[in-house]
């Protein structure tokens, strides 16, 4: 976000998933459209960016703003080649989400079932998954779909949840981390729950405790205190490596065994 509070997308690069080689002194997505711009001070722009890989594409859904309008999902796409090549020749940007109802965290999954893209998105408090066969929202045909995980009463999670990042496959099914706010103290923390690889919308196991929660000076202090609130997550030598906001102030990273999450996750199936 820049000094006048338009959200744009940033490039860094790590070799070792840690430790920062380089970052842009520019940003490689800005707002395009009259949905995700605004002609007065205040919040706008591309939020929330997350990228998913399906073969030789990337496709980024993000979180368009006005500043007036509820929030919609928005989706533009770019080839392997070009973004590895810096060659910045994003897809011109649609809302794929309906319009007059707020819809953010997007996501997709990084392998077609079915011949159909599988498509994860907030509406109301809970995650929603979509299959389409198609990418050709618009006019009369928005993302849709079914609820497939939502707040718990007298949890961490009990107020509203929303996918962290694209989902991880593993020898157990898919791996959904997904961010949670508590009602009773306000924080974002960070859960993990097992989807089935072909029937998606089927919740195998969720684990009871969060997996990641503010513990530290950079995620308990700045913008919204009490936060870690991921967008991105990579599997690299049998770790996580999740990528997050702390307290809407600071990007941070943190591991976890994956083959230790998936055995957690698979003896409560």
């Amino acid at each position: 976000m820049n000094e006048t509070g338009v959200s744009v997308v940033g490039y860094a690069a790590s070799r070792d998933g840690l430790h920062i080689d380089e970052r842009l002194n520019k940003p490689i997505y800005t707002p395009r459209e009259p949905f995700e711009t605004s002609d007065s001070p205040g919040f706008s722009g591309c939020e929330d960016a997350r990228i998913t890989q399906i073969d030789d594409t990337l496709y980024m859904t993000y979180t368009a703003f006005d500043g007036r309008n509820p929030p919609r999902v928005a989706l533009s796409t770019i080839s392997v080649d070009n973004f590895i090549s810096r060659n910045w020749a994003w897809s011109k940007p649609k809302l794929i989400s309906p319009p007059g109802m707020m819809d953010k965290n997007c996501c997709f999954l990084p392998e077609k079932i079915s011949g159909k893209y599988i498509i994860f998105h907030r509406l109301e408090n809970h995650i929603w998954v979509d299959a389409s066969a198609t990418l050709n929202f618009g006019e009369n045909r928005w993302l849709e779909g079914s609820g497939v995980l939502k707040p718990r009463p007298n949890s961490w999670d009990s107020l509203k949840i929303g996918i962290a990042s694209t989902p991880i496959k593993s020898r157990a099914g898919w791996v959904l981390f997904y961010h949670g706010l508590s009602q009773t103290d306000g924080q974002y923390r960070v859960g993990a729950a097992l989807l089935d690889f072909q029937d998606i919308d089927n919740v195998l196991a969720r684990l009871s405790d969060p997996v990641l929660e503010p513990e530290t000076n950079y995620e308990c202090s700045g913008e919204r205190p009490g936060t870690v609130f991921p967008c991105g997550a990579i599997l690299k030598d049998g770790l996580v490596y999740m990528y997050y906001g702390g307290a809407d102030t600071f990007t941070a990273v943190a591991t976890l065994d994956f083959n230790h999450l998936v055995d957690e996750l698979s003896q409560r199936v």
